[in-house]
């Protein structure tokens, strides 16, 4: 495996963004698969807890497509841990609700959580852990540069399977 210096990382957030994203998330799933849930499941049980977002409205928060988004609901669904009932505003949306079952599942899942998110920021001194999550939460929070995803105007395209064999 190829390694990076880390003077050499130090000048590419994007690496470093993605780096930690995957290596968390690669935590978490180990962490998490004692329950049967994925980092993805948690994600979208503790946000429908309330009981109160339509499938499409959890789908954005939890920064899911809508494939994605159905295709957790069919298996949260089918394990009993959450369920979908019809919008009384909007006939064609789904309300999405945490079952019991699946409320309880998210509190043993949040002390697991804890524990990962604990191991991963224990490499930092306490001043610098509340500067480090201050400064993501600068950056990403409600009125951060990296807040909202927006469209790439412009983006390349990839070129399909049958174009690029007539070139």
């Amino acid at each position: 495996m190829v390694q990076r210096s880390n003077d050499e990382i130090r000048g590419d957030l994007s690496y470093l963004f993605d780096k930690a994203s995957q290596a968390l998330a690669a935590r978490m799933t180990t962490a998490l698969a004692d329950l049967d849930i994925t980092p993805r499941d948690y994600c979208v049980l503790t946000k429908a807890a309330p009981g109160e977002l339509t499938q499409g409205e959890l789908a954005e928060i939890a920064l899911l497509d809508k494939t994605t988004m159905v295709v957790t609901m069919d298996n949260l669904e089918g394990a009993g841990l959450a369920r979908r009932t019809p919008c009384p505003e909007d006939r064609r949306a789904r309300i999405v609700q945490t079952t019991d079952e699946g409320r309880e599942v998210v509190e043993k899942a949040r002390t697991v959580i804890d524990g990962v998110y604990e191991d991963v920021l224990a490499v930092l001194p306490e001043k610098q852990r509340a500067a480090f999550l201050d400064a993501l939460v600068a950056l990403v929070g409600t009125d951060g540069p990296l807040s909202a995803v927006e469209p790439t105007p412009n983006a390349p395209r990839r070129r399909s399977q049958r174009s690029s064999r007539s070139a």
